[in-house]
């Protein structure tokens, strides 16, 4: 189960400074959670902390760190593993797009570190305590894209491939633990529809009626982690990918979605 909010206890968001996991944080505080707000951008994270204690009457404590870098990882896993931490949404990613050999090698690898060995990580900090405890919650933020391989987004599904894999292998382990994991595999999210200025190239190949909320992801995320539901799956691209990415020859969906991918590449 999930612990009920208390004033020893902490929900960590990691990637708390945009798009889901801001909206994570703000829902978490919303529902009476002190929170810990993971991100590089420090000032981001300070606006946001002094906006959820005045908001929430919550707790909210920065940590300002590049989950990519692996003394930084180490640092805040030791914190954790000492701390209260009742529930952890492992959010932060990056992604890039376009053929691997054209792709800057030190970015890529920084790519499966935050991805992937992060995500690793930092579920080893919390996991015993909460098996330990009887309670707890882990949000894992995987990717439709991590359901099928993607030529020219070959690290991104990779390390999400990854993500979804350890996310349901977990819950086989943590059943009758009292430990909820649940997997969110979203699709494209956004806060606010960008004007022709803000539009990335993203914006421009996605058509709008396939965005999904970032607020309304954070909600039916924790919503299905408190009964414990295996996957959310928000969007009709989410969904579709999904379908594909399981019943779909690969032979067949790889190259059709690799082309889609490979004109984000070009627009980067």
């Amino acid at each position: 189960m999930l612990m009920p909010p208390r004033s020893s206890a902490r929900a960590v968001v990691t990637g708390a400074s945009s798009g889901i996991g801001m909206a994570l944080a703000r829902t978490l505080a919303a529902r009476g959670h002190s929170v810990i707000l993971v991100a590089r951008r420090e000032n981001v994270l300070h606006e946001l902390a002094i906006e959820l204690r005045s908001r929430f009457q919550v707790d909210a404590d920065v940590r300002a760190a590049d989950l990519s870098d692996l003394d930084a990882v180490d640092a805040l896993c030791d914190e954790l593993s000492s701390r209260e931490i009742s529930i952890l949404c492992n959010n932060a990613g990056i992604a890039t797009f376009g053929p691997l050999a054209g792709l800057d090698s030190a970015y890529e690898r920084a790519q499966v570190r935050l991805n992937a060995n992060a995500v690793h990580d930092l579920t080893l900090a919390v996991l015993p305590q909460m098996v330990e405890r009887g309670s707890g919650g882990i949000l894992m933020v995987g990717s439709a894209a991590g359901n099928m391989p993607i030529p020219n987004n070959a690290t991104y599904a990779a390390t999400k491939a990854f993500v979804n894999t350890f996310s349901e292998s977990l819950r086989g382990e943590l059943k009758d633990t009292g430990v909820h994991v649940t997997l969110l595999a979203p699709g494209p999210v956004r806060t606010h529809t960008p004007t022709a200025e803000e539009a990335s190239i993203v914006d421009k190949l996605v058509p709008g009626f396939l965005w999904h909320d970032s607020q309304k992801v954070a909600e039916m995320s924790l919503d299905a982690l408190s009964r414990n539901k295996m996957r959310v799956v928000p969007g009709t691209l989410s969904k579709a990918m999904s379908v594909a990415g399981g019943y779909s020859p690969r032979a067949v969906v790889a190259p059709i979605v690799g082309k889609f991918y490979s004109k984000l590449g070009e627009g980067e």
